[in-house]
C-alpha cells in the first residue's frame, strides 16, 4: 500500500510542477528519473543499511563533539545564567551556531571548502543536465548558506536571464545552511537531517527542472566564483565569530516574534470557532500529508507541523514537532522530519531576494518578483523529499 501511496505522491508533486511550467516542450525527462533513482538509493543508503547507520552515527557523533566544544565558551559566558536541570533554547540550541561558523570560516579560510564544492558541482552538473554554475551553487547553499552564497557568484549575478537566476534562487531555498545543521540535530534524529540534506539537493534540480526547463549553451556554462579578499587568519576569525552570533540572534528574535504571534492567532481562534489556527491549516495541508505517506489518523496533526513551517519557519515547526512526538508513529515522524529541513518559507523569499538585491538591485527585483513561485518550487523538493523517504521507511 504504501508504494501505491508514493507513487500517488510522486504524480502529484510532478503534476504539481508541470502545471507551474514555463516552458513544458523543454523539460528533460531523462535526468530528472536518474535523478529521482539516486534519491531512492541515497534514502535506502542512509536509512537502511549498516554502512548508512555508520555514516549517520559517524556525522551525528561528529556535530555531538561540536556542540560538546561550543557548550565550554557558552558555559564560560553564560554559567549560571539558567537554573539546575534547565536548557535554555538560545542557550543549548542557537548559540552552538557561532562555533560552527568559526569551523566554516577556517575550511573556507584554507581553500577546503571552495575545492569541494567546485568539484561536487563539477559532478553534478554532469548528472542534472544543468549548467555548472547552478550545480554549484546548489552544494555552495548546502554549506555557506542561502544569502552568502550569491556573494561567491556576484561577478556573473548581472549578466544571468531570469530562468537560471529562478534556479539559483530555487536551490538556495530548498536547501540548509551547514551552520544550523548542529541546532537541528537537537530537535529532530540527524539521521532525518543528513537524508534530506542529501537528497533535497537533487530534489531542487528536479523540480526546477520541471518549473523551469532551459538549455545552458557551452559557451554561457562558465562559472566565475569569486574567493574572499584575503584576510589574516584572525581578521577571519573574528568576522565569522560575529556573523554566527548574528545568526544566533536573528533566529532567536525570529523564533520570538513568530511563537508569540502563532500563541496568540491559536488563542483567538480558540475563543471565536472553538478550534485553534493550527488545526485549522492542519485539515488544510492534511492531503499533502497523506500522499507523503502520513497515515491518515495522523495526518491532520502532520499538515499542521508542515503549515507552521511554511508560514512561520523549519525551527518553530521543528520544536511543536518535537513537543507531540510521543503521539506520532515513528514512520511518521521521519516523513515529517525530512519535510521539515528546508529553507522553504515566507521569510525566505525576503532573505533571498534581499541578497540578491544587495549585490544587484535590478537582478534583486527579479527574484523579489518571482518570489511566489520561488516558494512553491522549493515547497514542491521538500514533499518530494518526504515522498521518497516514505518509500524506504
Amino acid at each position: 500500500m504504501k508504494y501505491l501511496v508514493a507513487i500517488l505522491g510522486l504524480l502529484v508533486v510532478f503534476g504539481l510542477a508541470f502545471l507551474a511550467s514555463n516552458n513544458r516542450k523543454q523539460i528533460k525527462y531523462k535526468p530528472i528519473i536518474i535523478m529521482v533513482v539516486i534519491q531512492l538509493l541515497l534514502s535506502a543508503l542512509l536509512l537502511n543499511t549498516k554502512f548508512g547507520f555508520v555514516i549517520i552515527n559517524g556525522i551525528a557523533s561528529v556535530f555531538e563533539k561540536l556542540l560538546a566544544y561550543a557548550g565550554e565558551g557558552i558555559q564560560f559566558v553564560f554559567g549560571g545564567i539558567a537554573n539546575d536541570g534547565q536548557s535554555p533554547f538560545f542557550l543549548n540550541v542557537l548559540l552552538p551556531i557561532v562555533f560552527i561558523s568559526v569551523l566554516i570560516g577556517i575550511f573556507q579560510h584554507f581553500g577546503i571548502l571552495p575545492f569541494i564544492m567546485k568539484w561536487i558541482g563539477f559532478l553534478l552538473s554532469k548528472i542534472n543536465g544543468m549548467g555548472k554554475l547552478e550545480s554549484y551553487n546548489a552544494v555552495a547553499s548546502a554549506i555557506v548558506g542561502q544569502s552568502e552564497v550569491f556573494i561567491t557568484i556576484k561577478k556573473q549575478l548581472g549578466k544571468l536571464p531570469p530562468n537560471r537566476l529562478y534556479t539559483l534562487s530555487a536551490s538556495a531555498m530548498s536547501t540548509v545552511s551547514m551552520s544550523i545543521v548542529g541546532a537541528y540535530m537537537t530537535m529532530i534524529e540527524p539521521k532525518y537531517v543528513v537524508t534530506a540534506i542529501v537528497i533535497n539537493l537533487f530534489g531542487g534540480f528536479i523540480i526546477a527542472s520541471i518549473i523551469n526547463p532551459y538549455t545552458v549553451n557551452d559557451d554561457e556554462d562558465i562559472l566565475e566564483v569569486i574567493e574572499e579578499e584575503k584576510q589574516s587568519f584572525f581578521e577571519m576569525l573574528g568576522e565569522y565569530i560575529l556573523d554566527g552570533f548574528k545568526v544566533a540572534i536573528i533566529v532567536g528574535a525570529m523564533l520570538l516574534g513568530f511563537v508569540a504571534l502563532m500563541a496568540a492567532i491559536n488563542n483567538v481562534f480558540d475563543m471565536m470557532f472553538g478550534i485553534s489556527f493550527q488545526q485549522i491549516i492542519g485539515y488544510v495541508f492534511s492531503p499533502f500529508a497523506i500522499i507523503m505517506g502520513v497515515p491518515f489518523a495522523e495526518s491532520v496533526q502532520a499538515g499542521g507541523i508542515m503549515a507552521t513551517k511554511l508560514v512561520t519557519n523549519e525551527f518553530v515547526a521543528m520544536m511543536d514537532l518535537a513537543k507531540t512526538a510521543s503521539q506520532f508513529s515513528e514512520r511518521t515522524l521521519g516523513i515529517v522530519s525530512v519535510f521539515l529541513v528546508s529553507f522553504a518559507n515566507f521569510s525566505s523569499i525576503g532573505i533571498v531576494a534581499g541578497a540578491v538585491k544587495g549585490l544587484n538591485e535590478k537582478q534583486g527585483n527579479v527574484v523579489a518578483r518571482f518570489g511566489l513561485k520561488l516558494l512553491y518550487g522549493a515547497t514542491l523538493v521538500s514533499v518530494l523529499s518526504a515522498v521518497i523517504v516514505s518509500v524506504i521507511l
